[in-house]
């Protein structure tokens, strides 16, 4: 095959790629409560569940990204939100002091709440039950098993404050 064909050929499903999660974005909107200018910034982003899943204006979430809301929880994201790519966020999972040789090990539910303009860093995990307050960052490669407050910066196995953020140097005077 020539390199023409070849170029041509992906190309062409490129374009088919692009245009199924199109309809697959397209479907989520159908099913959850996304602001119209919610965006999905990448491929192989998942929202799934019975669950609702509610996306503010402005906030956007990246490729590789996975989004689940079983039955009777929610997730919450606020507005102007940056969730970057291949962040996990479950609100059901096992919990890790079940006794997993029983035949229905205990697992753990609970919302997960993102405050107006947050930003997740890179391959993030958030546990079931997690508040992230208005205004928090969170640092690529973290395991947020705990609320964080508002305007804090957090990062690590598991999370933990890294400090308050100094906004006062934002301000506009």
């Amino acid at each position: 095959m020539s390199g023409l064909a070849i170029r041509i050929i992906s190309k062409f499903l490129d374009f088919v790629r692009s245009a199924s999660w199109k309809i697959t974005y397209s479907a989520y909107r159908d099913k959850y409560d996304l602001h119209k200018n919610f965006s999905f910034n990448g491929a192989y982003i998942q929202f799934y569940g019975e669950g609702k899943i509610q996306a503010g204006d402005g906030s956007y979430v990246g490729g590789l990204s996975t989004v689940q809301a079983v039955s009777e929880c929610s997730v919450t994201i606020g507005a102007g939100c940056r969730i970057s790519h291949n962040v996990r966020m479950y609100t059901q999972s096992a919990d890790a002091d079940a006794d997993f040789s029983c035949a229905n090990p205990r697992e753990k539910q609970g919302n997960i709440i993102i405050g107006d303009y947050c930003w997740i860093g890179a391959n993030v995990f958030i546990s079931p039950g997690v508040t992230i307050g208005r205004n928090a960052v969170v640092g690529a490669n973290s395991v947020v098993t705990r609320n964080i407050p508002p305007d804090e910066i957090w990062g690590g196995v598991p999370a933990k404050l890294i400090r308050q953020k100094n906004i006062a140097s934002d301000a506009v005077l």
